[in-house]
């Protein structure tokens, strides 16, 4: 059980007129162990070597993202108004969730635009320039949301729900939220891998300010961007969420014109992808020939039941592939760590890796271009300098 000083400690401060007096070591001790981005708002990636050191991603390895700087948070003042087509309105403070059972689950997240860099080679994207890093998979611990929603008894017209953050985004003018949402049957379900959770804590410990301090959204299967951070409101609905996260960003776009967003839907699920990770594509890659190791990450289709099925790379453009060695537990929503060897020679340009999943899903060769630089999940290439 996350007690309320380990909340106050994992807010990163202490609570002063005007804003927080920063205090805790932690907070700056993983920031060292980021590539940021930016700072404001923290946008960050570990080094791709760290990434894959443990099947559990330590937080300190975990990527940041944040569409505004870290909103302060009293947890003793803490509200989270449950509203919209229920019977039964609520708000609820962190005391009252400890009322619902207590669940925890492991599951990967994922931002819709990780490797949004390699679009920059087609055309170029705007938004944060993630390379492979903007990934993670942890174990979480909170309340289903479906526990939550069951007690608010909703209205047989209830279709999604809206998360909304309590984070301040400067946008067209005004401020407006960071904001979520998914079909009511995704949060309807109450229990398994699955299960859409309200989480307080990450890894054991109480949600970091970066990860959304001191409740937040996990949505296993469903791109980052639902896990809605800073958790504040809850609205039930017969259409989904008119926030400018759902309603114009992460959706795939060929031009950003009113109808390209008007025709688009919002992204929910992620598809497969995988990437190589040592040797480590942060650095200027430089091989002798001979045999050598690979390691890197595959994550399956968002689809219930799906799990991995081969990755497999190449060292000569995808003439012979090797089939990696799966490392970590094969579980649903979850990534999977790999290991292969490969033999390197002087005509070696590159080094790629392909995966394929249980249900269907595939990297394709190349994925067409799109503005927004969202699900990059073509054949991962790895340019590398052979001695």
């Amino acid at each position: 059980m996350i007690t309320r000083r380990d909340m106050l400690l994992a807010s990163g401060g202490i609570m002063i007129a005007g804003g927080t007096l920063t205090s805790s070591t932690a907070v700056a001790d993983e920031a060292k162990e980021l590539f940021f981005h930016s700072t404001t708002p923290n946008n960050a990636e570990p080094k791709l070597d760290d990434l894959v050191k443990s099947w559990i991603t330590p937080t300190k390895h975990f990527y940041v993202r944040s569409h505004a700087p870290n909103p302060v948070i009293d947890p003793k003042d803490f509200q989270l108004k449950v509203e919209g087509m229920v019977n039964r309105p609520s708000s609820l403070s962190l005391k009252s969730l400890e009322r619902f059972k207590t669940r925890s689950t492991t599951a990967t997240l994922t931002c819709a635009g990780n490797r949004r860099s390699e679009y920059n080679a087609e055309g170029k994207v705007g938004g944060v320039q993630w390379q492979s890093g903007a990934i993670g998979n942890a174990t979480w611990q909170g309340v289903a949301l479906a526990d939550v929603l069951k007690e608010a008894e909703l209205t047989p017209d209830a279709k999604h729900v809206w998360f909304e953050g309590l984070d301040e985004i400067e946008k067209g003018g005004g401020i407006i939220p960071f904001g979520g949402s998914i079909p009511i049957a995704k949060a309807m379900i109450a229990s398994g891998a699955g299960a859409p959770l309200l989480a307080n804590s990450m890894n054991g410990a109480a949600l970091t300010p970066d990860h959304g301090f001191p409740l937040r959204t996990l949505v296993p299967g469903y791109i980052g961007a639902r896990s809605v951070k800073w958790l504040g409101r809850i609205v039930v609905s017969d259409r989904p969420s008119p926030n400018h996260y759902v309603a114009t960003a992460y959706k795939i776009v060929k031009k950003t014109d009113p109808i390209d967003w008007t025709e688009s839907g919002p992204i929910y699920r992620y598809p497969i992808n995988a990437a190589i990770c040592t040797p480590n594509a942060n650095t200027n890659t430089k091989l002798s020939t001979g045999e050598i190791d690979l390691s890197g990450y595959v994550l399956p289709t968002g689809r219930p039941g799906s799990t991995v099925k081969k990755v497999l790379v190449s060292a000569d453009q995808g003439k012979r592939w090797t089939e990696a060695t799966m490392v970590g537990k094969d579980n649903e929503f979850c990534w999977q760590l790999w290991n292969a060897k490969v033999k390197v020679t002087a005509g070696t340009k590159r080094l790629i890796v392909r995966a394929l999943d249980t249900s269907g899903g595939f990297m394709p060769y190349r994925v067409p271009w799109n503005a927004k630089g969202y699900l990059q999940n073509s054949w991962y290439q790895l340019p590398v300098q052979v001695n």
